[in-house]
């Protein structure tokens, strides 16, 4: 069983709002199942899920271990871009979730991966086995995979430095005036929407984004990013945040109908680290992929 202390900064909040509000892998009905069980307490009593916390109040969380889940090896295609006894480095599809979650028990990245991959690190148990990063479902492009324990911890502190070097290629709506710049605004959960982020400075994490522009449409602009830090959404947000939403996003932005889109245009067109064991910078890349292509295609072609 995991145990969490949260000293609390804030005052007059429902419990399980400023519990979410602080870990973000778990929600607010998770967090009030936890009260009702009486894995939370307060200054080391039980509360209820209606209780206001109070400034300097001592939380503590009993998170039990999860459920074993049968999560089954799928023969499922994978595009496997590098592969030694450490690591792994996977280029995602567009509408492959990454690891079993509520909704989504078969076809994630994570069947895959057991079947296509001999071992993989067993830090974030049996339903998130050898994941140390996540890309968005509608998200595309290259992740890292670690295959033993050791290379997760190392692979999770380079994360934590910011020196793992993650490009991204997206098209977003509207002309992108500057040829460069830096994102800097924190986000947090959303008020309106506990499942959506927004840019905040209430309960929040800092979060930066550099971009560059590649090229402009008439309407549309083709952008380089590049992560600063690592935010559930963070380019999603932040590429709405200044008026630009990404093409495609129907959650940030608008649902698509001129091209016919699955999903956003997001690509995760590079990344670069450190070998765990050899110490040696390794660097990868991937096309866009063929539903990206084809929309620049259309718009280049409309430009003549």
């Amino acid at each position: 069983m995991d145990k969490v202390n949260l000293i609390v900064e804030e005052n007059n909040i429902r419990i399980d709002t400023y519990i979410s509000s602080k870990l973000e892998n778990l929600s607010r009905s998770a967090i009030q199942k936890l009260i009702n069980e009486e894995n939370i307490t307060v200054n080391s009593k039980a509360v209820n899920k209606n209780y206001k916390v109070k400034i300097n109040d001592e939380i503590i969380i009993n998170i039990p271990e999860p459920k074993v889940l049968d999560v089954v090896a799928e023969d499922i295609d994978l595009d496997i871009v590098y592969e030694d006894n450490d690591v792994a480095v996977i280029n995602k599809p567009q509408g492959m979730v990454v690891h079993p979650a509520v909704g989504h028990y078969s076809g994630t990245l994570v069947n895959a991966l057991m079947s296509k991959v001999d071992e993989l690190s067993s830090i974030n148990g049996v339903i998130r086995p050898g994941i140390v990063h996540r890309l968005d479902k509608n998200t595309s492009g290259l992740l890292i995979i670690a295959k033993n324990d050791y290379s997760h911890i190392y692979l999770s502190d380079c994360l934590k430095e910011h020196s793992i070097n993650r490009i991204y290629h997206a098209l977003v709506e509207g002309v992108v005036k500057n040829d460069k710049g830096v994102i800097d605004a924190p986000l947090g959960r959303s008020e309106k929407d506990r499942k959506k982020r927004c840019v905040t400075k209430k309960n929040s994490k800092e979060a930066i984004t550099n971009y560059e522009v590649i090229k402009r449409y008439k309407k549309y602009t083709l952008i380089k990013l590049k992560l600063e830090t690592g935010r559930t959404h963070q380019i999603r947000v932040h590429m709405k945040y200044i008026g630009h939403p990404i093409v495609g996003d129907d959650v940030y932005g608008k649902v698509d109908k001129k091209f016919g889109l699955n999903g956003q245009l997001l690509h995760s067109k590079s990344i670069g680290f450190v070998h765990p064991k050899t110490k040696e910078y390794l660097e990868f890349e991937s096309e866009l992929p063929i539903y990206f292509k084809r929309v620049l295609e259309k718009l280049d072609k409309s430009e003549r």
